[in-house]
C-alpha cells in the first residue's frame, strides 16, 4: 500500500519574503499609475538639441563636400588617363599599320620576309627577343619594334591605373552616399523637434533668428580693420555681399552656402583657389594662434574637430553662414558654440 506523505509547509521566512515582495510590487504599479507623464521639453531645451543636431549635421556635411571634392578630381584624373590611352591606342595602330605597309611591299616585290612575318606576329616581345638574338632585323626595323613594345607597356600602366581609380571612385561615391544620408538624418531629426513646438514657441524662435540676422546687417564698422591683404579684403568683400544668403548644407554659392561654401567662394572671387573642406582649408595659410593678431578676411576656425570656419570681420566677430535655419551674418566669436581653435592668413 502506498504511503502518504504530508506536504512541506513553506517556513515563515519565505512566507514573510514573498509578502514583502508581493507588496513592493503593487506599491510600484500603484506609483506607476500615479506617475505623471514625462514632460514636455521646453523651447530652449528643444533649441539646444536642435543647435547639437546642427553641429553633427555640419560635421556630416564637411565630410561630404570632402568625398564630392575627391569624387570630382578622380573623374577628371580618369577622365585624363582614358583620353591618353585612346591617343596611345591610335599611335600604336599607326606604329602597326606603318609595319603593315612594309610588309604589303615586301609581298609585291617577292613574298614576305621572316623578319616582317615576325613582325606581324602576336607577341612582339617574343619576336624580339628571337628576333635580335638572331640578328634578323635591320636598325630601323628594331626601332619600330621596339616603339611598339613600349607603346604596349605604357597602355598596360595606364589601362592599371585608370582601373585602380575606378576602384577608388566608386568607394568615394559609397562614402558620399553615407555622408549625405547621415546629414539628412540629423536635419530631420530637428525639423522634428521643431516640429514639436506650439506655435507660439517657433514664432518666438524665428523672432529671435530674425533679431539675430537684423543686428548683424547693422554692423557697418566691422570691416575696417586693416586687413591681412589685397586678396584678403577682396574676399572678404565679396562675403559681405552675399549676407542674408540662406545656409545649405553643401553648397558653395552663389545663392545659398554651408560654412566652408562661403569662404571657398568668397576667396575665389579675390582670384585665390582655397580647399572645399574646413578641414582642408586649415593648410591654406599661416595659422595664427592669438586672437589679437587676427585680421579682416583671416579664415577663423572652431571646434576640436575644425568643422566650422568663417571670415574674421574685426572686433571679435565672424562673418560665417553659421547653421541650417540661418544666414550668413556676423556674429560673436564667443558665440560660435564651440571654442576658437586658431586663424589662417591666406
Amino acid at each position: 500500500m502506498a504511503s502518504h506523505r504530508r506536504p512541506k509547509q513553506p517556513s515563515r521566512a519565505r512566507v514573510s519574503l514573498l509578502t514583502s515582495v508581493a507588496a513592493a510590487a503593487v506599491a510600484v504599479s500603484a506609483q506607476a499609475a500615479n506617475a505623471a507623464p514625462s514632460e514636455k521639453p521646453t523651447k530652449d531645451e528643444v533649441k539646444s538639441r536642435v543647435d547639437k543636431l546642427y553641429q553633427e549635421a555640419e560635421q556630416a556635411t564637411e565630410k561630404y563636400n570632402g568625398a564630392k571634392e575627391k569624387q570630382e578630381k578622380l573623374q577628371k584624373e580618369i577622365s585624363a588617363i582614358q583620353d591618353n590611352v585612346a591617343r596611345g591606342q591610335q599611335e600604336l595602330n599607326e606604329l602597326r599599320d606603318a609595319l603593315g605597309s612594309v610588309a604589303a611591299g615586301q609581298y609585291r616585290t617577292g613574298g614576305l620576309d621572316p623578319s616582317v612575318q615576325l613582325f606581324l606576329s602576336s607577341d612582339p616581345d617574343e619576336y624580339l627577343e628571337k628576333a635580335s638574338t638572331l640578328d634578323q632585323l635591320s636598325g630601323q626595323q628594331l626601332e619600330a619594334l621596339k616603339k611598339i613594345q613600349e607603346k604596349q607597356r605604357e597602355l598596360a600602366q595606364q589601362r592599371a591605373e585608370a582601373t585602380a581609380k575606378l576602384k577608388d571612385l566608386s568607394a568615394t561615391r559609397a562614402e558620399l552616399g553615407k555622408k549625405k544620408k547621415e546629414a539628412q538624418a540629423k536635419l530631420a531629426e530637428a525639423q522634428r523637434l521643431l516640429n514639436s513646438l506650439t506655435a507660439e514657441e517657433k514664432a518666438k524662435l524665428q523672432a529671435e533668428e530674425a533679431r539675430a540676422s537684423r543686428a548683424s546687417s547693422e554692423r557697418v564698422e566691422l570691416g575696417k580693420s586693416t586687413p591681412a591683404s589685397g586678396r584678403a579684403a577682396a574676399a572678404f568683400a565679396a562675403a559681405q555681399s552675399k549676407l542674408g544668403s540662406p545656409y545649405v548644407y553643401g553648397a558653395n554659392g552663389p545663392s545659398t552656402f554651408d560654412c566652408s561654401g562661403l569662404t571657398s567662394w568668397a576667396y575665389a572671387q579675390a582670384g585665390v583657389a582655397i580647399p572645399r573642406t574646413s578641414e582642408a582649408q586649415t593648410n591654406a595659410g599661416t595659422r595664427i594662434y592669438s586672437m589679437s593678431q587676427l585680421q579682416v578676411g583671416d579664415l577663423v576656425f572652431f571646434f576640436n574637430d575644425l568643422h566650422h570656419v568663417g571670415l574674421y570681420a574685426g572686433n571679435g566677430q565672424v562673418l560665417h553662414a553659421p547653421r541650417p535655419g540661418t544666414v550668413v551674418r556676423y556674429e560673436s566669436m564667443n558665440t560660435i558654440g564651440g571654442p576658437f581653435m586658431f586663424g589662417v592668413r591666406v
